[in-house]
């Protein structure tokens, strides 16, 4: 799972190495205004939050930082990119944690449901490729498809049943 996870972080490196920070930070009109830089924010912190709640056991990806630095500077989030993959590198086991979350829009549900370390990389995995998705939207608006290949933001499930059907 974890190969998995710097493989697909290595993907979102690999376009903002190519992306100035105007375009990286551009508000989208087909995204609502929501930027490139948000996305890759959004997925980045997702991680920073698994990581956080293995010191405490509690993983909650309602309270992350949303650093601003990390959505408006691509070298900043290829460095955040950097140090993800450098914890993901760590050999660790899949250890028992709690996730703690508000799953509704009314203030005072927090909820706590068991999970494993390896279960959260694989949410933030398939999260990560979900905004992948998004982030491709903002690309094409920037007449920037060419920086990425045609399985960008494309589940692996997806990818294997397309190459099915070209058979």
């Amino acid at each position: 799972m974890k190969t998995f996870c710097q493989e697909n972080l290595n993907e979102i490196k690999s376009v903002l190495v190519q992306l100035t920070n105007e375009q990286y930070s551009n508000p989208s009109n087909t995204l609502f205004g929501a930027t490139i830089g948000q996305h890759v924010r959004h997925i980045l912190e997702f991680y920073q939050s698994v990581f956080n709640g293995l010191d405490t056991k509690i993983v909650n990806y309602d309270n992350r930082e949303r650093n601003l630095l990390i959505e408006t500077d691509c070298n900043y989030a290829i460095q955040v990119i950097n140090d993800i993959n450098f914890s993901l590198a760590i050999d660790s086991s899949d250890e028992i944690l709690v996730l703690e979350g508000n799953f509704c829009a009314k203030e005072g549900n927090e909820m706590r449901i068991q999970t494993s370390f390896f279960r959260e990389l694989a949410y933030c995995l398939e999260h990560s490729i979900h905004h992948q998705a998004l982030i491709k939207v903002g690309l094409l608006e920037l007449n920037c498809l060419s920086l990425i290949d045609e399985t960008f933001g494309l589940a692996p499930a997806t990818i294997r049943f397309r190459k099915k059907c070209v058979q």
